[in-house]
């Protein structure tokens, strides 16, 4: 298995080899019924108005497209305080019967420290991430693989989702993903050009604030945050507009497609990404990030994959207006 790009953040599907996964055509998606009621009365109001986007800090990566700073106008939007929770994902699976991207491929990418000693020794593993493994039957039900399950995870972001999986919901639940531009406003909170969702400082006071790697990447985690892998969704303080786990936790996916520097002469009013491309946005960071290796939990990072792709550390929350 070959490393993506950034296979530090999320491994992609093409990252394997035909041994592990033929990627077959995607089904046509079918028409399910919406409930847009109870996914839009979760959203909060997010005031339009100008902001300044993306960094020039010398903590980027300025090969990703961080920067450069420039000034945004966006309209009002809503946006849902969490991500998408596994109980959430599962009453929209009983409503629908969608089957994820994992699914039908028959595996999903999971960090080796969650493995069982079996799976560990069997599984395939990334080359140049190989702390990332393909393990057969790893889903959103089944987040390290057979043998594990959501039962005790119901209020944690769910995972193993790819961006076409998350489109799903957003088509029956009648709310969208966010703009990478309007997740930026947003997880800013009211912050011009902090560093962090609180501020520039990551531990005030020695306070964790959010659910990122403590100790050493890959062999050792602390869990000094309070968590070893995802934690319940609205774990932490939110930030100035009352959103969660912007900084940490799980990768969310943006509608946007992926480039580094579309924006840099792109539109200034409501941007919404290159027309076209073949990876996806994701922002906010992940419960694997560490400063070592992956310093993608600030608000500006940014990163990629490819929109069937799924990992542990991937899941996504809604918009809508």
């Amino acid at each position: 298995m070959t490393a993506h790009p950034q296979a530090c953040c999320a491994p992609s599907a093409d990252s394997s080899g035909p041994a592990l996964l033929t990627l077959a055509a995607r089904p046509a998606a079918t028409a399910a019924p919406r409930t847009p009621s109870r996914a839009a009365a979760r959203t909060v109001a997010i005031p339009g108005g100008r902001f300044l986007m993306g960094t020039d800090d010398a903590e980027g990566f300025p090969a990703d497209g961080e920067g450069p700073v420039r000034e945004i106008e966006l309209r009002p939007f809503r946006i849902d305080p969490t991500t998408v929770t596994n109980a959430q994902f599962a009453t929209f699976v009983k409503a629908t019967g969608h089957v994820t991207d994992a699914e039908r491929f028959g595996f999903s990418f999971v960090f080796e420290g969650f493995l069982s000693p079996q799976l560990a020794r069997q599984a395939q593993r990334v080359q140049g991430a190989p702390w990332w493994a393909g393990v057969p039957g790893a889903d959103w039900r089944r987040p390290h693989g057979p043998g594990s399950d959501v039962g005790a995870l119901q209020n944690h972001p769910v995972v193993h989702v790819s961006w076409h999986d998350a489109q799903a919901y957003c088509d029956w639940s009648g709310t969208r993903l966010p703009t990478e531009a309007e997740w930026e406003h947003a997880a800013r909170g009211g912050l011009a050009q902090a560093r962090y969702p609180w501020g520039d400082e990551l531990t005030p006071g020695g306070r964790h604030l959010c659910n990122i790697w403590q100790g050493e990447f890959p062999t050792r985690n602390t869990a000094a945050d309070g968590h070893l892998g995802t934690a319940p969704v609205k774990s932490y303080r939110p930030n100035g507009y009352g959103l969660y786990n912007v900084a940490g936790n799980v990768w969310e996916w943006c509608a946007d497609w992926f480039s580094v520097d579309f924006h840099v002469t792109g539109p200034r009013v409501d941007p919404a990404g290159p027309p076209d491309g073949s990876a996806r946005v994701m922002r906010g960071g992940s419960h694997m990030c560490h400063e070592s290796y992956c310093n993608r939990y600030r608000i500006a990072a940014r990163s990629s994959n490819t929109p069937d792709s799924s990992a542990g550390n991937v899941g996504f929350r809604v918009a809508a207006g």
